[in-house]
């Protein structure tokens, strides 16, 4: 199999080309044109934010896209599903207007957006999928009525995942929330009684009312927990573990599994931008410094040679010292991700959707610069030097 292609431009500008001009000329570059639009609806898949994170990927680029679709003739919505936790998008209602707070509305998106499994998260489809550990996959129903489906994926660390790309947000966002649990139920937490203060974040983070407390001290009540995993990322003294090893590894395959659901039998793009790389998932109240430096914005219609393409343009750079791996900014062997969730394995799920036929992990990384020149680059290696030029 040849290796796919993945279209890269940084985010260097000028007064003679902006971001959001770069954009547009990197969809293009990289095919969008080739996928019929006309009169079809077009799913983008993006995440709107957890209320309170500033991470998440501004409207404008959204914007971008949704206009890119109405020229080439589509009905572009935006759409997310909603989320398992305690938060401000675990229903429709909630989910819009968080959605609208964090500038994600039709009048500065240029389209409608539609939460994709309804108003209590129950409006699901359940798709067959040809996978090793499932047979059916529940996606929102929004989102599998769409034509064309396309993701817009803010690139950032993962508490479970290891990163969050492009079949991240295929995969788990367009799960329902029950296929959201489906997804998290191989791995139930633990708690170090030592090391709990008993400050209840895990009980205030939790939208199942796992964790409970005698003493003082917390417990996780497993008839209740659906092992999402929120609770290990809110605590302050990591008193709170997954005692599984198999269970982020899991997590990994079943979202690799649902993305194939997602995109099979239609035609898909895919956009990430690497920018703003917190620690942890956009689905956070918060988010921390940036573990490296803005690096750009790819585009393929392959989502396993974009995820790993960004993944190592990401290994290519420093670690920024303000970050909460700001320790290791010397470290420039170990993969930047596992420095910031050392129990994860990104890879598995690269792996995992390379082996169920969403995908290759050998890509050729086509760069585009000022002027319209186009530089591919050794297939594989984000850091390699060019090959070769042409214009386009």
């Amino acid at each position: 199999m040849a290796p796919s292609k993945v279209y890269f431009t940084d985010f260097r500008a000028d007064h003679r080309e902006n971001l959001l001009q770069k954009l547009h000329r990197l969809c293009i570059t990289a095919g969008i044109e080739n996928i019929d639009f006309n009169n079809k609806f077009t799913a983008i898949k993006l995440h709107f934010g957890e209320y309170g994170n500033l991470a998440f990927l501004r409207p404008n680029y959204a914007r971008v896209v949704a206009d890119l679709v109405k020229e080439l003739g589509g009905k572009p919505f935006l759409t997310d599903c909603n989320t398992l936790y305690v938060g401000s998008r675990k229903n429709a209602l909630d989910h819009l207007e968080t959605a609208y707070a964090n500038g994600f509305s039709p009048m500065t998106t240029g389209c409608q957006v539609i939460i994709g499994d309804g108003l209590k998260g129950t409006d699901e489809v359940e798709v067959p999928v040809e996978g090793e550990y499932l047979k059916s996959a529940k996606i929102g129903r929004a989102v599998m009525d769409a034509d064309v489906f396309i993701s817009l994926n803010h690139f950032k660390g993962h508490e479970m995942a290891g990163f969050g790309g492009a079949l991240k947000n295929i995969g788990m966002g367009c799960g329902s929330r029950a296929g959201k649990m489906e997804m998290h139920s191989d791995g139930k937490p633990k708690v170090i009684r030592d090391k709990c203060i008993g400050c209840k974040a895990c009980s205030r983070i939790c939208a199942h009312d796992a964790p409970q407390f005698a003493d003082g001290k917390a417990a996780i009540d497993y008839h209740k927990c659906v092992g999402c995993g929120r609770c290990i990322a809110i605590c302050p003294t990591d008193a709170i573990f997954s005692p599984n090893d198999s269970s982020c590894e899991m997590l990994n395959i079943k979202m690799a599994e649902y993305s194939k659901a997602v995109l099979a039998g239609r035609p898909h793009f895919h956009i990430s931008l690497i920018c703003d790389v917190s620690p942890n998932c956009d689905c956070h109240s918060e988010n921390d410094a940036p573990i490296i430096p803005n690096v750009g914005m790819l585009a393929s219609f392959d989502p396993v040679a974009l995820d790993m393409a960004c993944a190592d343009l990401c290994n290519t750079q420093p670690v920024l010292a303000n970050s909460c791996i700001g320790h290791h900014h010397q470290d420039c062997e170990t993969d930047r991700f596992q420095l910031n969730h050392p129990d994860t394995d990104w890879r598995t799920c690269v792996a995992h959707a390379e082996k169920i036929g969403i995908g290759s992990s050998e890509y050729e990384l086509i760069t585009l610069g000022k002027g319209g020149k186009v530089t591919a680059m050794t297939p594989g290696d984000g850091a390699a030097m060019p090959t070769k030029e042409r214009n386009k």
